[in-house]
């Protein structure tokens, strides 16, 4: 068994900086949705409105949810090498169900400020919590390593076959079909007025995170420093390729198909605008692929950027959920300085899922990415002081669940 922490501690920082740097672009585009006067109008991928400014902006932030992932997979792989398959079974079951039932209480509120709850989103965490359960149940199981990463495979490279039923004539799907794979913001009626917002449709994103836990092997023993580098550049440079390649052809792995724009830049964006509600198979080669080479190049640096990266990732889920709360805040303090009243505030929450936040009200990408620096700026001593409470305190079995 891998000694632990001592001769891999360069391997999980450099995990922890790239999981840090997605943490904090994630950030902006929240920010984006919060502040930014068109975000509850129009797509800001939409070629016919879009700026490249504004493009750039939602779509660097594209890297944030398959890097969060991937690496949540490689996090669990690194487990396993300190625990036995029953405790690392166990563990991810549990903490699988607390992440659904965090997203549907906790985060929703940060999401809503809706006190009566009726709101149930089925985003990010969702996504995390139901594939670290199923990826329990194959620990628990002892499905042998080369079933996963085949498993694994076969769903990222594959589920782009659902596309084609989708794109027939009259095609309806159901609550099965868009929970997992179709569902892009498609609301549900549960019971009354509570609505299920389905936004990650799992299988792909469970897919994933069985590769990210497969691709945990180069971080172990078995892989010196140097072998690990060669094969993230390999293989992060073979995914930009392939995804070069098979986007060209406009035949498979992605619903969408690119074409020629009224100039060369709105074709390039044409070209990188790829699904992300399902990640399809070109989406996740082309944040996967360069999240790879990255995670090659930052294992051997050390500078103020790298040790500020590490405090968020180290501390993503505690920083995710505050963010959100933060964000919304400030959202909420903007809205009331623009003259509005809390019952105006109601009335919005009423006809839009967030409370404080008018679509069609906001500013423009400069105080987007003003607020954006100041919500780092705040969250970083609180998450960097409970980085240090975590590491004081590892006998404290419930920080492993925050």
């Amino acid at each position: 068994m891998q000694q632990p922490l001592t001769s891999n501690q360069k391997r999980i920082e450099s995990i922890d900086i790239v999981r840090g740097i997605a943490m904090v672009i994630m950030a902006l585009d929240h920010v984006r949705d919060y502040f930014h006067i068109g975000a509850n109008l129009d797509d800001p991928l939409n070629l016919a409105t879009t700026s490249p400014a504004l493009y750039f902006t939602r779509w660097i932030t594209h890297f944030c949810a398959p890097v969060f992932v991937f690496l949540s997979g490689t996090s669990i792989y690194l487990q396993s090498l300190r625990k036995t398959k029953k405790e690392l079974g166990v563990f991810l079951l549990k903490r699988g169900l607390w992440l659904i039932i965090a997203e549907w209480t906790i985060i929703a509120f940060a999401w809503t400020f809706n006190t009566n709850f009726n709101f149930i989103p089925f985003q990010v965490i969702w996504a995390i919590g139901i594939s670290m359960f199923i990826l329990g149940l194959l620990v628990l199981a002892q499905i042998p390593y080369k079933i996963i990463l085949l498993l694994g495979i076969i769903i990222v490279a594959g589920h782009n076959l659902l596309d084609i039923p989708e794109s027939a004539a009259g095609f309806q799907p159901t609550f099965i079909w868009d929970l997992l794979h179709h569902g892009v913001f498609a609301p549900y009626q549960i019971t009354g007025n509570h609505v299920a917002l389905l936004v990650y449709p799992f299988v792909a994103w469970t897919g994933l995170m069985m590769l990210g836990y497969c691709a945990g092997i180069f971080f172990s023993s078995s892989y010196s420093a140097e072998q690990r580098r060669k094969i993230l550049l390999r293989t992060g440079i073979g995914l930009i390729i392939f995804f070069v390649l098979l986007r060209l052809t406009n035949l498979y792995g992605d619903p969408v198909n690119w074409a020629k724009q009224k100039n060369s830049l709105y074709t390039f964006f044409s070209f990188m605008k790829v699904n992300k509600y399902p990640p399809s198979l070109l989406y996740l080669c082309i944040t996967i692929g360069p999240s790879l080479i990255v995670l090659a190049w930052v294992e051997n640096i050390k500078n103020w950027f790298t040790r500020f990266m590490i405090i968020f990732g180290r501390t993503a889920f505690f920083y995710y959920i505050l963010h959100i709360y933060l964000i919304h805040l400030l959202a909420a303090i903007f809205f009331f300085a623009r003259g509005h009243s809390f019952a105006e505030a109601k009335n919005v929450g009423q006809q839009f899922p967030f409370m404080y936040v008018a679509p069609g009200e906001g500013y423009g990408l400069l105080v987007v990415y003003g607020v954006w620096i100041a919500v780092i700026i705040i969250l970083y001593p609180l998450c960097k002081k409970y980085d240090r409470y975590k590491t004081n305190h590892k006998e404290k079995w419930w920080l492993s669940y925050l």
